[in-house]
């Protein structure tokens, strides 16, 4: 159900290029949920480059496995646990192993998530229960063991990863209805934590250039590239982008920040039908200090948009 591989810290020739200070989490364990891809990898990376100790969680041992080795190499530290976050008793488990290994979570990514492209009419029931399952209840589970079996009693901060649903999702309702879900459990958990000195909030990314486009048909593949053209500054995000967005909410500038949602995402569900969205200027963008933030080192470009950058 669970194993804890340890990863030997070696210096690696590159480091992740984090705007925090360094040490920031140093003697901290994280964990974080969906770790082996994405935003998750992203995030696990940042936090061991500022000291923590990333637990890295999720389904696939070998993708866990991976992520781990490259945070070793680059002279950080991880574990791995493998678990299905949407089986009570799993969870269960791993947070206890988590907590025999480590001795303590000072802080959750609750970052695993996932859903397919159908119109409403076509989703089966397994098929909602399945996404709502992923986004929602897992999450729930994942930062309500974190809670019981430590931070209730130590404190800590919990930041859960949602989705730029806001007025809509068309075409993956169910993901739309778990991500909002999310959004008032963890305005609920706030309230109820708060006085345990935990913090709970929430990152909602925009269009993410991360390995999770690649997850959707190939056909898909030309409407997912013009979507840039739908936000205000005109191009995707970067995962470090989020991931440094997901860190100031576990960081301690953040310590009076309970219960909000961050956005990031360039402004997108502000833009409204008949307003003209003009082409966004390359120059004037990098004028204006909104180019990309490329802090993680290791970060790949989804297939559908060529060749890797790295």
């Amino acid at each position: 159900m669970s194993s804890a591989d340890e990863a030997s810290p070696t210096q690696g020739r590159m480091r992740y290029r984090s705007v925090f200070a360094p040490g920031l989490f140093e003697g901290q364990v994280v964990l974080v949920t969906g770790g082996g891809s994405g935003i998750g990898r992203c995030t696990a990376h940042e936090l061991a480059s500022l000291g923590a100790h990333v637990v890295l969680v999720g389904r696939k041992l070998d993708k866990l496995q991976a992520v781990a080795a490259e945070i070793a190499e680059d002279g950080g530290n991880a574990s791995t646990h493998v678990c299905d976050i949407r089986q009570e008793d799993a969870v269960r488990a791993m947070v206890a192993a988590v907590l025999a290994a480590q001795g303590h979570i000072d802080a959750l990514v609750n970052n695993a998530g996932g859903q397919f492209m159908t119109p409403l009419e076509a989703i089966s029931a397994k098929g909602w229960e399945a996404v709502v399952n992923t986004n929602l209840t897992g999450g729930f589970l994942v930062a309500r063991e974190c809670f019981t079996q430590c931070m209730a009693r130590r404190g800590g901060a919990i930041v859960n990863i949602v989705a730029d649903m806001w007025g809509s999702m068309p075409g993956m309702g169910h993901s739309g209805a778990a991500r909002a879900g999310m959004v008032s459990f963890t305005e609920t958990a706030a309230v109820e934590w708060g006085p345990r000195g935990v913090r709970v909030n929430a990152v909602a990314p925009g269009y993410v250039a991360s390995s999770g486009m690649d997850n959707y048909p190939e056909a898909m593949a030309p409407m997912i590239r013009e979507m840039a053209k739908t936000l205000p500054i005109g191009r995707f995000s970067t995962e470090a982008e989020v991931s440094a967005g997901i860190v100031y909410l576990l960081s301690p500038a953040a310590s009076f920040v309970n219960g909000t949602t961050l956005r990031i995402d360039a402004g997108r569900p502000q833009v409204r039908l008949g307003w003209p969205m003009r082409p966004a200027d390359d120059k004037i963008r990098e004028r204006a200090a909104i180019r990309p933030f490329e802090g993680f080192h290791r970060a790949t470009a989804p297939k559908l948009f060529g060749e890797p950058k790295n």
